[in-house]
């Protein structure tokens, strides 16, 4: 028995027990969520009849109230245990799944997704603490990014399930949303097989102080939340390849496409962000999302989505897993989850904004949107690659000590 910890990984890849299950538990529910994910925009706009403005408002609201909530859920994580609150986020997300697969107008498709979003908010936080109580600044990255590979295989897995079920099921989306309540559930029971590690509190603070996390952290979050603002809920990639002429399989086939891209550099960028720097591989992340925005802004042709989707991909294999490293870099253990939450929160705010003006400026086909963004995005790599290594996390708490 005992606790899991660092030790449990002799070979020092910082893939202990504890990561494999928390991948498991994540690899079961973005199964389920990301079988349901290329049907959204179909099922919104064309069964029940919405507009993009609409889609544009659930998604961006239902992040948002991710976001708020892994907030709160990052600071109650760092002041008790766990693992309670990563059971509770997954079951909330399962039972978000139930909704939607008895919704029949658009407004019960926005509770539905606000109810997965907060358990997507409770769970996040804690989950991410505890990958990095696993591991050390020398191997984070690559913990983060095998549990982002995980979790993005079942972007892969989920919609090929769809796509293979549409036929069988007499081209219909609602028995779709039945099917993905069941990896949903399965990955409640898996959470209880973790092994919470103890982890220090803070004895001194009011409980939701954030006082102690360094200056460095601060300005890194400040360029999360200047990205946020121009960061389109993807749900919007998938209605733009609807508007260049694909169906529900060519939308979904790109989707998988993008995830698989997404899945198989997570790891390797990981890898490199712990052996080079991680405010290098962000930096090259956000030139790659620059260059994926502003062609879906200005091409006018299917074809180019076959380019565009894997590429989207490697920005997220570049950047997603790697951020979450580098903010856990930068402080102590004991505020670890309140400064993952507060980095998740300001991400999901900024889709929150983004969704909403790109959702209201899209026009015909969005193309403005996408050519704003990119622009700005473009910017922004620029300011991470000089300004970043001047950010870089050593040991925040070697740092106390000493």
């Amino acid at each position: 028995m005992g606790t899991c910890g660092v030790a449990d990984d002799p070979a020092g890849e910082g893939l202990t027990r504890n990561i494999r299950v928390v991948s498991l538990v994540s690899f079961l529910q973005d199964t389920a969520s990301e079988l349901l994910y290329p049907v959204l925009p179909f099922f919104v706009t064309g069964v029940l009849g919405a507009s993009p403005a609409v889609l544009g408002l659930i998604e961006g609201l239902a992040d948002g109230t991710a976001s708020v909530m892994k907030m709160a859920s990052g600071r109650l994580a760092d002041l008790r245990r766990r693992r309670p609150l990563v059971a509770g986020g997954y079951g909330l997300s399962a039972f978000g799944k139930l909704l939607l697969a008895l919704a029949t107008a658009w407004p019960m498709v926005l509770g539905s997704r606000f109810v997965d979003r907060v358990g997507k908010g409770l769970r996040g936080p804690p989950r991410d603490a505890i990958i990095a109580d696993d591991t050390t600044p020398a191997n984070r990255g690559r913990a983060f990014g095998f549990h982002r590979a995980a979790d993005t295989a079942g972007a892969v897995v989920g919609p090929l399930i769809g796509l293979a079920l549409y036929d069988l099921v007499g081209q219909r989306f609602r028995p779709l949303f039945w099917v993905a309540v069941i990896p949903a559930v399965l990955s409640v029971g898996f959470v209880f097989a973790i092994r919470e590690r103890p982890h220090p509190h803070e004895r001194h603070e009011s409980a939701w102080s954030v006082h102690g996390l360094p200056r460095s952290y601060w300005k890194v979050i400040g360029l999360i939340g200047v990205f946020g603002l121009v960061n389109f809920p993807d749900t919007l990639l998938l209605l733009r390849a609807k508007d260049l002429g694909f169906d529900y399989t060519g939308v979904v086939a790109l989707y998988v496409l993008y995830n698989l891209t997404y899945a198989v550099g997570s790891y390797p960028a990981g890898l490199v962000s712990d052996r080079l720097s991680r405010p290098l591989v962000v930096g090259c992340g956000l030139v790659v999302f620059a260059a994926a925005y502003l062609g879906f802004g200005l091409t006018s042709t299917a074809p180019w989505a076959w380019v565009l989707f894997p590429l989207y991909g490697c920005y997220t294999a570049l950047t997603d897993g790697v951020t979450r490293a580098w903010v856990a870099d930068l402080v102590p253990a004991h505020s670890r989850a309140t400064a993952l939450g507060i980095q998740s929160a300001v991400a999901g705010v900024g889709l929150l904004v983004a969704g909403v003006w790109a959702g209201l400026a899209w026009g015909g086909s969005g193309h403005g949107p996408f050519v704003v963004s990119g622009a700005v995005v473009a910017v922004l790599a620029v300011v991470v690659l000089v300004v970043g290594p001047s950010l870089s996390g050593g040991d925040p708490d070697r740092r106390v000590r000493g």
